[in-house]
């Protein structure tokens, strides 16, 4: 691996309070440095920007569900995301949702280095990890869940979290998992007898449980694991007019709850434009954003992703955990570019005394005042919320649209005058009298767009070696095509939307937007730490009991060492 040099670019590295200062960049083995001696490739970064390699922290990547998606919708092989095969890369389809190659290539031209798969069946994550060795360039992490899993529920009854705690450790070891996923806590395990918990308060039938101790004691059973990465909690009545409250409810659960010494936070909430809803049906529907970005304004124990809803030529792929929302998304049917197409095609799915799942095919209209007000409270969020690093942009892939949009998103958040267009000219005047988008003069600055797409995200996921361009950093870098002094809306999406260079540990995987190689990325997981005689008993209880849960071997549940060929385990406690 040779080394490298980046020089005279402006960069804008956020964790080391590098804003727009021109210096140069040192990679050596895969790691930045101080300097390096002898040859060295060098890239003129002259007239161009450069940030760390993007992180995104939830993006539906691969596993069984996706792989569902892609076989119920044929249709989302549209021509113009044929990926053609050359003698670097594979050839590849999907506009939704991409196929594996493809997916990698496409995260790497955007300048994306790291991305989290944020919703991995336990049962089924050995499809999961057969996915991500097909998933070229970037590195991946994946969340198992949680919050109705049948053990998870046992021990959230006897109120014993350090049984819980040990079931956690031993789940991420056993499905080489990150950190706890959360969806519709109760919710979904009330789904499997037709029912749902439509508040953190709504009993799970049969348990003896409720949403609101499910995600208090994995919120403590997080923090006694000192697990690198908060709780990752989708809110029960996703989807809802008036679920803000709910979601406000969620937030206070955890606010007497201490993070561990190494994380300033002890609770994530994913895709949160879905859990920001004011009003009491789809009539009177309207944004609760405003007191959504209230609420994290003045605590700190909370960060959140957006969910940001774009509008595209095609239909996208809604899939998620959270099985009866898509059932009602089912019957809320949708527009179509080829009309109304009220009951859509959909796939419920149930994972043994695990979780379950949801997919929909769904059209976005901007004309349709539901989806314009939805598009506009993603942004309210992004812009409402003071400090940019409680919040991280996402679409939640594909679900609000797919990663591919991105850089029209930034467009939004750094130029007011590309909103005015959009809100004037393109959506439906909805987004206009529903929300309080029209009123933001805020602009995202360079750094600021660093923190919701790299910096912030990382520190929020817990890992320390990528988001920024320090000493011991992973040689991870997106270079970009701008000049700050001369940016507008056009500007800003053209150059996010092909990299001028995005570099993988110090060797040049894009350049002018065209894969220039595809190596292999690396599996990132995470383990706590808990006391052995408790994680002896702990295992014991679960093989007593596993014959009359599940219809697969215990000894065949784990997931080999032979799907994580380049791992990198995080621990933060030893």
């Amino acid at each position: 691996m040779s080394d490298l040099i980046i020089k005279n670019g402006l960069v804008y590295d956020p964790l080391n309070d590098i804003d727009g200062e021109k210096k140069d960049i040192y990679v050596k083995d895969g790691v930045v440095v101080n300097k390096v001696n002898g040859d060295a490739k060098v890239i003129d970064a002259n007239g161009m920007i450069i940030m760390p390699g993007g992180v995104d922290i939830h993006s539906h990547i691969a596993g069984a569900k996706v792989n569902a998606g892609r076989t119920l919708r044929p249709e989302d092989k549209v021509p113009e995301s044929n990926e053609k095969k050359t003698k670097i890369r594979r050839s590849g389809t999907g506009f939704s949702v991409p196929s594996t190659w493809a997916t990698g290539y496409r995260y790497a031209t955007l300048g994306y280095t790291t991305v989290c798969e944020p919703a991995m069946p336990l049962l089924e994550a050995r499809h999961t990890h057969d996915e991500f060795l097909e998933l070229p360039i970037i590195d991946k992490l994946a969340m198992p869940i949680f919050g109705n899993n049948w053990y998870v529920l046992k021990y959230v009854r006897e109120n014993d979290i350090e049984k819980l705690a040990a079931y956690v450790n031993w789940i991420l070891k056993a499905t080489k998992g990150y950190a706890i996923k959360i969806v519709n806590p109760g919710g979904v395990e009330n789904w499997a007898w037709g029912k749902n918990c439509d508040s953190v308060d709504s009993p799970v039938l049969y348990w003896d449980v409720t949403p609101r101790q499910i995600v208090e004691s994995l919120a403590k059973a997080n923090e006694l694991l000192g697990l690198p990465h908060s709780i990752h909690v989708h809110c029960n009545n996703l989807g809802h007019p008036g679920n803000y409250e709910h979601t406000i409810e969620t937030f206070k659960i955890c606010e007497g709850i201490e993070p561990y010494s190494e994380r300033e936070r002890s609770l994530h909430i994913t895709h949160c434009q879905f859990d920001a809803y004011a009003g009491t049906n789809w009539g009177n529907f309207e944004s609760g954003a405003s007191q959504i970005a209230e609420y994290l304004n003045s605590h700190k124990h909370v960060s959140l992703d957006c969910g940001q809803v774009v509008f595209t030529k095609y239909a996208t792929t809604t899939m998620t955990g959270d099985g009866p929302w898509e059932h009602a998304l089912h019957h809320l049917g949708g527009t179509s570019p080829w009309g109304a197409k009220p009951g859509m095609k959909w796939i419920n799915g149930q994972v043994e005394a695990e979780s379950g799942s949801g997919i929909v095919p769904y059209f976005f209209s901007p004309k349709t005042g539901v989806n314009a007000v939805q598009w506009a409270i993603g942004l309210e969020l992004m812009l409402l919320i003071k400090d940019p690093w409680q919040i991280s942009h996402t679409t939640d892939h594909p679900n609000g649209a797919p990663f591919t949009t991105y850089p029209m998103v930034f467009k939004w958040l750094m130029d007011r005058k590309s909103r005015k267009d959009m809100l004037e000219n393109v959506v439906s005047k909805k987004a206009s009298t529903k929300t309080i988008l029209p009123d933001l003069d805020r602009e995202y600055t360079l750094s600021e767009l660093c923190v919701v797409t790299r910096a912030g995200n990382a520190k929020t996921l817990g890992l320390r070696d990528r988001g920024h361009l320090g000493v011991g950093a992973i040689g991870d870098v997106a270079i970009y095509k701008l000049d700050p002094n001369k940016m507008n809306g056009k500007a800003i999406e053209k150059a996010f939307s092909r990299a001028a260079y995005t570099i993988k540990e110090g060797q040049i995987i894009v350049k002018n937007g065209e894969i220039m190689a595809s190596p292999m990325g690396t599996l990132i997981r995470a383990e706590g730490k808990i006391k052995e005689n408790i994680h002896d008993v702990m295992m014991e209880e679960v093989k007593a009991s596993w014959r009359d849960h599940y219809s697969i071997n215990f000894n065949n549940y784990a997931v080999q060492d032979a799907y994580a060929p380049k791992e990198k385990i995080i621990n933060h406690t030893l």
